[in-house]
């Protein structure tokens, strides 16, 4: 259940953080200079489109955790307890991002597989783990 609220979190937050990110500095150039020239737009349109992935990817890999995970003090690993790789974290965030259906219908192994891994977890050979306390 964690794993799902942590999930929603971090959707939420997308849900805020990307429209600023993608019409805010458009929306300034107008304001100061006049129409902002099709580059500008579009290159915030393409910073929009991918920033789920560099959030996911990032976060996983710079902390283990997303802000949802944080919230909830869960963390994602290498299944040996190590961080996660970079390219690890990228390629788990891009299959959860395309194919969004199948990986919630993965989330179902966490509830009979014995390490409570979901199937992208074993895909990816990771596990979300309980955040030690300090």
């Amino acid at each position: 259940m964690s794993r799902l609220m942590a999930v929603l979190i971090d959707a939420a937050a997308l849900t805020v953080v990307t429209p600023v990110a993608v019409l805010g500095p458009p929306m300034m150039w107008q304001s100061l200079a006049g129409t902002p020239p099709t580059w500008f737009t579009s290159s915030f349109q393409i910073a929009g489109a991918t920033l789920p992935l560099v959030y996911f990817s990032l976060a996983w890999w710079a902390t283990g955790q997303t802000l949802g995970g944080l919230v909830l003090a869960i963390m994602v690993r290498r299944a040996d307890g190590s961080r996660v790789g970079l390219l690890r974290a990228a390629l788990r965030a891009a299959l959860g991002l395309l194919f969004a259906p199948i990986w919630f219908l993965g989330m179902i192994l966490v509830l009979v597989q014995a390490h409570r891994r979901a199937m992208h977890d074993l895909v990816f050979g990771t596990v979300v783990v309980r955040k030690p306390a300090r």
